[in-house]
């Protein structure tokens, strides 16, 4: 089998690819991403995915326009949704590109990340695999969390902190704001004593 694997990052890919190999299949990698802010992230995270590819001598095509305004454009006062739209606009553009380019299926390494939602991830597959009658590759390859993360590691990947997008990037400093709010609250509460 041929298959288009969405890439949304180096360390995303490192469990998948392998898995994928092994079980006989041609892999090509695509890189879409319009979600990932700010600009210096989408690169850093492009040049890991460039970098991989090369450690491991894979085919990748890069989407290098960088398309925020149009994530935005589909999310804002949608905020509650944003994942799933996001996920929309990532398995839509793969299952379009996998069929151009003749393949037979089509998946993304969404798949690989405990922090994503796999339902939604793989009924959205579906739905695009009626659609553009193409094959949706399910797997999940969250059982491979701690060895994907060991071996981008040891590749030297670039390792991001949040999904990628402006809210989850505003979502890890806020928690990160909480969680020192709350220590500097314990400490204040310690200090009276």
């Amino acid at each position: 089998m041929k298959l288009l694997l969405h890439i949304c990052c180096g360390p995303c890919t490192t469990y998948p690819l392998p898995v994928l190999r092994d079980a006989g299949i041609e892999v090509q990698g695509y890189f879409y991403n319009p979600n990932i802010h700010p600009f210096r992230e989408f690169k850093k995270r492009m040049d890991g995915v460039r970098m991989l590819a090369e450690q491991e001598k894979l085919p990748v095509e890069y989407e290098q326009e960088y398309g925020l305004c149009e994530y935005l454009r589909r999310v804002v006062f949608h905020e509650h949704r944003r994942c799933q739209i996001c996920y929309r606009m990532r398995l839509e553009q793969t299952a379009i590109k996998a069929r151009e380019k003749g393949l037979e299926a089509f998946s993304t390494t969404l798949l690989y990340s405990r922090y994503q939602n796999h339902a939604a991830i793989r009924a959205l597959g579906r739905e695009m695999e009626e659609k553009y009658q193409i094959a949706f590759y399910y797997a999940d390859f969250r059982e491979g969390w701690q060895e994907g993360i060991d071996r981008s590691i040891d590749m030297d990947l670039y390792r991001q902190a949040y999904c990628g997008c402006i809210y989850s990037e505003q979502e890890r400093y806020d928690r990160q704001l909480r969680q020192k709010k709350k220590k500097q609250g314990e400490c204040e509460n310690n200090c009276d004593r």
